[in-house]
């Protein structure tokens, strides 16, 4: 089930969510028909869950936000960033195991 703590980023939020918050940001760029995109799902909602307070945890879907995915030059999905003050930190491309991505958060 998907956690309502997980954000869905649009061009009209994003400055608001991202580059405007105080919390470190993780924004998973994904797309429904992507196969990778739909294993770390269920992980992605486990850590907006485990970090609400902490970490904001997003999502941008590519097919519905070109925009963002071209400004940040996400070539393939799933495509993890992570920002501090606005700024990317971080970068992830692929799915990745929960631990690695716990281990990213407790150092965000």
């Amino acid at each position: 089930m998907a956690s309502e703590k997980v954000i869905n980023l649009t061009l009209e939020n994003f400055e608001e969510e991202v580059e405007n918050s105080t919390l470190p940001v993780l924004v998973d760029f994904w797309a429904a028909w992507c196969g990778p995109c739909k294993m770390i799902a269920p992980i992605i909602d486990q850590l907006a869950d485990e970090f609400d307070g902490k970490v904001k945890i997003a999502k941008v879907n590519v097919d519905e936000n070109r925009d963002l995915s071209i400004r940040f030059q996400v070539a393939s999905i799933p495509t993890l960033l992570l920002f501090k003050d606005g700024e990317v930190v971080n970068q992830m491309i692929g799915a990745r195991p929960k631990a690695e991505l716990t281990k990213l958060l407790h150092n965000a």
